[in-house]
């Protein structure tokens, strides 16, 4: 056998998302490129590692016992990379974070400082809805979380980073609203909901009960990038966080509408379990967070007051 590395590194790929076409894109490589290695590391086997049933790629059980084996090799090589990098100094190793989707717009700014600092440090972050970001958490699958509602039933302990604000918007130029949006033309309103789950979902949720609205119609989308341009398209309103809609706000293809209670207030949380027993790059990050946010924030995060 004579495999290379490139072909382990796109055999996990594959593996993880049973999906040449998800694979090339995460790799960023082409289609053809990923079958061609992919077909020539399965052709050093005797035995098949995937097949297709119904136009989709499984992997076989050989092929299972082979991906778990081909990652631990390919993390047997991270170490000693890190290794060669602590050897020689650096801080080096792995920061694996889970963060909800709307806080996609937040902490990139809370880690570019740090990542430029420490070139030996490698990023794995999970951007996805808040009841999966909670379940990596608990599962110990990450260092840190984070969230803009603390989970009821975890003890963790946290960083607040900054605040959290969420606007009921819309778009004037398409949905010609009433001269002044009130809670009953709210209620005959289209109204856009992020998925269960959501924690932009439960604010909003939370917001129309204790309102007593009920809602005439709904719309269900599954990101805030969605539910942001259907708004942007006149689909109708949304209760959204300020954070993700700055350049929607500038252009003037969103609308805040001022309702009683509105905005809803929370803060974003860097959170982690108690009993974690932080890696050296988790613990310089964690440093470096208390030391700098506040500079972040103010430099990064300054036009938030023009809506406060």
């Amino acid at each position: 056998m004579n495999y290379t590395l490139n072909q382990l590194r796109i055999f996990v790929k594959v593996a993880q998302n049973q999906s040449i076409t998800k694979a090339s894109e995460e790799l960023h490589l082409t289609q053809p490129a990923v079958s061609i290695q992919l077909k020539n590391f399965q052709d050093q086997f005797p035995i098949p590692l995937t097949e297709v049933v119904g136009r989709r790629l499984f992997l076989t059980e050989f092929g299972k016992e082979i991906a778990i084996a081909a990652e631990n090799v390919l993390n047997e090589i991270s170490a000693i990379n890190y290794k060669t990098l602590e050897y020689g100094g650096k801080l080096a190793g792995r920061l694996k974070m889970a963060v909800v989707s709307t806080g996609k717009y937040v902490m990139p700014y809370f880690l570019s400082g740090f990542m430029s600092k420490h070139s030996g440090v490698d990023l794995i972050m999970d951007v996805t809805n808040k009841s999966s970001v909670v379940q990596n958490l608990e599962n110990n699958e990450v260092d840190f979380a984070l969230v803009s509602v603390l989970p009821k039933h975890l003890k963790v302990d946290r960083v607040e980073l900054m605040e959290n604000i969420l606007y009921l918007v819309g778009n004037d130029n398409i949905l010609k609203p009433t001269k002044t949006m009130n809670l009953k033309s709210l209620a005959e309103a289209p109204l856009i909901f992020r998925e269960n789950g959501s924690a932009t979902r439960m604010a909003m949720e939370n917001y129309l009960s204790s309102k007593h609205i009920k809602v005439s119609k709904k719309i269900e989308l599954t990101s805030n990038e969605a539910v942001k341009q259907a708004v942007v398209a006149g689909l109708g309103y949304s209760i959204m966080p300020l954070i993700g809609i700055k350049n929607e706000l500038k252009n003037n293809s969103v609308n805040i509408y001022n309702l009683p209670n509105l905005p809803i207030r929370t803060n974003w949380n860097l959170i982690w379990l108690p009993s974690k027993k932080f890696s050296p790059v988790a613990k310089t990050f964690l440093s470096y967070i208390i030391e700098q946010k506040e500079n972040i924030i103010n430099t990064q995060f300054s036009w938030f007051n023009s809506y406060k």
